[in-house]
């Protein structure tokens, strides 16, 4: 066996749970941005999310008390937003503004869409039962927004400590799946 030991501290970039994302949320008229990368598919239908947003996060205070955000996906071309909103807090600077990102209503929640993302995911909490031990929210993706011409999206990965992989290749292999 020619493997070595790895640090456990180095574990999640071996498990990284898919492509990064900005989670927008809205509370009392104001709008906020973050960059999450810790979410996982719980179900397919209807389409269930987990996602963890640590207390120290501004945008906590919003999802626990609306309990409604959208998931939004970037491509690599917003790279620089995405680590710019990952590396400021809400609380003091509208990130919006900030990261030149423009703000688009949602149809069925008050937090907006990211325009500039490829994807954007319309979602409502659905349990909260692991919130306060583990910042862990399930989601439900009530709506969701594709730009059709975005046939390869070049995603963010984050391999932890300010490294990210950029997926654009895929491969089709035979599936029994539907």
């Amino acid at each position: 066996m020619k493997k070595r030991p790895l640090p456990l501290s180095k574990v999640y970039a071996l498990l990284e749970p898919g492509p990064v994302l900005l989670l927008s949320t809205a509370h009392k008229g104001r709008a906020n941005v973050m960059t999450l990368s810790w979410q996982t598919m719980m179900e397919f239908e209807p389409p269930l999310v987990g996602c963890v947003v640590s207390n120290r996060d501004f945008s906590f205070r919003a999802l626990k008390l609306t309990r409604q955000c959208v998931l939004n996906i970037p491509t690599a071309d917003l790279a620089a937003q995405v680590v710019g909103c990952g590396n400021t807090s809400g609380e003091t600077v509208d990130k919006f503004a900030r990261f030149g990102l423009t703000p688009v209503p949602a149809s069925l929640v008050d937090a907006p869409l990211v325009d500039e993302c490829y994807a954007n995911l319309e979602c409502r909490v659905v349990d909260t039962r692991l919130v306060n031990r583990y910042g862990f929210f399930v989601l439900e993706v009530v709506a969701a927004w594709v730009d059709p011409a975005c046939k390869e999206p070049a995603t963010l990965h984050h391999r932890g400590r300010g490294v990210f992989a950029i997926a654009e290749r895929t491969i089709k292999l035979p599936s029994k799946m539907k």
